[in-house]
């Protein structure tokens, strides 16, 4: 295949599964340069850490360039799914909820298992990595631990997001879209060059969806959502070899969201009527998510004689509210509303060797400040109060029978369970990397040295309301109790991240690789479990029941693992098939584990189980049997299991680890027909699969969701100036759960979203 040169151009031939390079007879500017091409000299050079030839690489890596990503509709970090083996991001609850399962590894709450970089700018917490993907010029996924590169929170691998240049681009770009579930999206974009060296781009965007879940208890879609935000992008080069890039992007985010069915056993109330049946949808107060984000990153990058240092320094702020009917039931059980501020700054500071030497080297030193405050109060309302406090006092105290609220009236409607938390966090580390080329035989040994020091204070109160009753005298006594729980928490935590690699390359696109790296997730708080904490107080005070150790159910440790993995990457037939495989074996200790306590309680608890392991395969194949017609499949295989993992109440050694998917596969057909009308330019022609599963949802593995596979497909006109396109997913109407949870002993799935359909247009004006 031929690929236009803009200044420098290195091949680097993307994941098969990714990319989509053929070119059609009169492509979109914003496609000329393939999507394996990485536009270098005068443009600009966005690889600052790994090698810019990823296939060359000791990695498992997917590429999904501007082409695949506009006619895939990769539009936010969960349509990577549908392109990455043994890459599961589900979609449920709301933009908060970013889970990435990758390899058996994965938690829902708290640190992620997967770095993500926009513009090599980290992104410290998961809570902001689902937002509006916007005129991306292309997304890198390594797969396996890239701590010694990238640190904490890395271990499952890292998401590199790279925007377009207004240096490599100019004119505007129009985007309209339309689809099921009143869904509609507008985006409208400007690149221009002030300077042939100075580069400006600003773009914004609005995104509305209708929903497409009714909650029966209002009448209302819940998972309904509206979205908007711009980004300012600006990039200078000097003929000295200086270049400053710097990235300004804000969003605003209201949703409701947390379609979650119940799947109990129907709920009959007083009168003998059902209250809620199963599957059905149905809470009666209010559920929503906002947020408002913004992130400036500053990279400075100088290429001297023999080496290129890079400063890459960022700023970032989230505010945020969540509000649950946290028992998402037409009772009044109990509300929870999650107010969030955070600010971080970060500065990585990177030295690398420059020009094709036999020996080559990189240096770097990272530090971070993280400064969060949390206000997170629970009110408990008459159903809770009498199902949740009264009932088990009643049921365990044979002396008195406690009622709620004081003898005059007062003090019995409600409950309220105040948390505020202040959770600053800072960490440093120093790294560096040596690679050696002998001949075909490429070595490579990294270490990097992270430590992280992490407080929580906490101050949680309420104030106890009730009457006692002498079940022997019938004498009453009303208690106004004040409870708090208030103190403070610290932790350190300390880690060395080897890495060894050896690569022996048959030719520049063929080679084989071994790695063994060790990963590393930071430790971390509970907040979430301090309704419990504090609840057990009050009964505690009361005269019955048992208190939480503070410290040992609010803390859980870092998570480490050793992974060992053989790949390789491959091309035959003058390069119409070209691939890539990994074998990979993982050695846990300590995964953080999301977890239900026993019982009727409010929180998630994170644990560390004591030891798991992970093993599979993964493979991806692109084969283009003539020039307009491309074929893309991948398949991941998972067999994660706990080695040692006993909660004292079950041992749940050898049982799949839950929510990790045991398969992934995708196949996609591209047919690119030139309809021979120049204002019309190509037809294209897209149809594929997709499917996941089993999906264990629990530690017993006694559910589960089976493999299911949703089918999907686009028709699209591409020409120079504008493409149109009818698309649409899950066209079989497949009937799949995403998400499996349990709250007050109840349990609770989130469906998949149905059939949608919609229609895209595209408009580009070059300059």
């Amino acid at each position: 295949m031929r690929y236009r040169l803009l200044s420098i151009l290195l091949l680097l031939p993307a994941l098969p599964a990714a990319a989509h390079a053929v070119k059609s007879p009169s492509p979109a500017p914003d496609t000329e340069a393939a999507d394996t091409v990485i536009v270098v000299d005068k443009v600009q050079v966005t690889a600052i850490k790994q090698g810019m030839v990823l296939r060359s690489q000791p990695v498992a890596s997917s590429i999904i360039g501007s082409r695949a990503i506009g006619r895939d509709r990769v539009v936010a970090l969960g349509d990577l799914s549908q392109n990455v083996p043994n890459l599961h991001i589900p979609d449920y609850g709301s933009r908060m909820t970013s889970s990435i399962y990758v390899r058996g590894l994965g938690a829902r709450i708290d640190q992620p298992v997967m770095g993500l970089n926009v513009d090599n700018v980290p992104y410290l917490s998961k809570d902001d990595y689902d937002f509006d993907l916007a005129d991306i010029e292309r997304i890198e996924v390594l797969r396996g631990p890239q701590s010694t590169l990238y640190g904490r929170n890395t271990m499952g691998g890292v998401i590199n997001v790279y925007t377009l240049s207004p240096l490599s681009y100019e004119g505007v770009r129009l985007s309209a879209e339309y689809g099921s579930g009143d869904s509609y999206k507008f985006r409208a974009s400007s690149y221009y060059k002030l300077t042939p060296d100075l580069g400006m781009a600003v773009t914004g965007y609005y995104t509305h969806t209708g929903g497409f879940f009714e909650n029966l208890a209002t009448g209302d879609k819940c998972d309904w959502e509206r979205l908007g935000g711009g980004r300012w992008k600006t990039q200078w080069r000097s003929r000295t070899g200086l270049r400053i890039d710097n990235t300004l992007s804000f969003s605003v985010l209201e949703q409701g969201g947390y379609p979650y069915a119940y799947v109990g056993d129907d709920i009959i109330g007083d009168g003998g009527r059902p209250v809620v049946r199963r599957g059905e949808i149905r809470y009666n107060d209010p559920c929503s998510y906002r947020r408002t984000a913004l992130s400036d990153g500053l990279t400075i990058r100088y290429d001297a004689g023999s080496f290129t240092v890079a400063s890459i320094t960022s700023y970032q702020y989230s505010d945020d509210e969540m509000i649950l009917d946290q028992d998402f039931l037409p009772l009044s059980y109990f509300t929870l509303r999650q107010a969030r501020t955070e600010h971080s700054v970060t500065e990585d500071l990177v030295f690398r060797s420059r020009g094709d030497k036999a020996y080559r080297w990189l240096l770097g030193a990272f530090g971070f400040y993280r400064h969060g405050t949390m206000n997170a109060p629970v009110h408990f309302k008459q159903t809770g109060i009498e199902e949740l406090i009264l009932k088990y006092a009643n049921e365990n105290d044979q002396s008195y029978r406690y009622s709620w609220g004081l003898k005059d009236g007062t003090g019995g409607d409600e409950l309220f369970l105040g948390s505020d938390f202040r959770m600053p966090s800072a960490g440093g580390a120093l790294y560096h990397e040596s690679a050696c080329t002998l001949g075909r035989w490429h070595l490579a040994a990294g270490l990097r040295l992270d430590v992280e020091h992490t407080r929580l204070r906490y101050d949680s109160r309420t104030v106890a309301n009730y009457t006692a009753t002498d079940r022997r005298t019938g004498v009453s006594t009303s208690l106004n109790k004040p409870i708090e729980v208030a103190g403070r928490l610290e932790r350190t935590f300390a880690e060395l991240l080897p890495r060894f690699c050896v690569l022996y390359a048959f030719d520049e696109v063929r080679n084989l690789y071994l790695t063994v790296s060790k990963g590393y997730k930071a430790g971390g708080f509970n907040t979430q479990m301090f309704s419990d904490v504090l609840q057990q107080e009050m009964t505690a005070a009361m005269g019955f029941g048992r208190t939480y150790d503070v410290d040992d159910v609010v803390t859980y440790e870092p998570e480490q693992s050793w992974n060992y993995e053989l790949g390789g990457h491959f091309s035959c037939m003058e390069g119409a098939v070209r691939g890539d495989f990994a074998l990979f074996w993982i050695d846990c200790r300590n995964q953080q584990l999301t977890v239900f306590p026993e019982g009727s309680t409010t929180g998630r608890l994170m644990t560390n189980a004591g030891r798991t392991r992970s093993f599979g395969a993964e493979a991806a194949v692109r084969f283009t049997p003539w020039r307009n017609l491309g074929i893309d499949t991948s398949y991941g295989y998972t067999d994660a299991r706990f080695v040692r993992y006993d909660d004292g109440q079950e041992d749940f050694g050898g049982n799949r680890i839950p929510y990790a998917p045991q398969h992934t596969f995708s196949a996609r057909a591209v047919w690119t027909l030139p309809t021979g009308v120049a204002w019309l330019g190509d037809l294209v022609l897209q149809a594929g699969v997709r499917g996941t599963g089993r999906i264990w949802w629990n530690e017993a593995n006694s559910l589960s969701q089976p493999f299911y596979a949703l089918l999907d497909a686009s028709v699209r006109l591409e020409h120079a100036r504008y493409s149109i396109g009818l698309w649409g997913r899950n066209l079989a109407g497949t009937s799949y759960d995403v998400f499996y949870f349990k709250s007050v002993g109840n349990e609770f799935v989130q469906c998949g979203r149905p059939r949608t359909l919609g229609i895209t247009l595209n408009i580009h004006i070059n300059n």
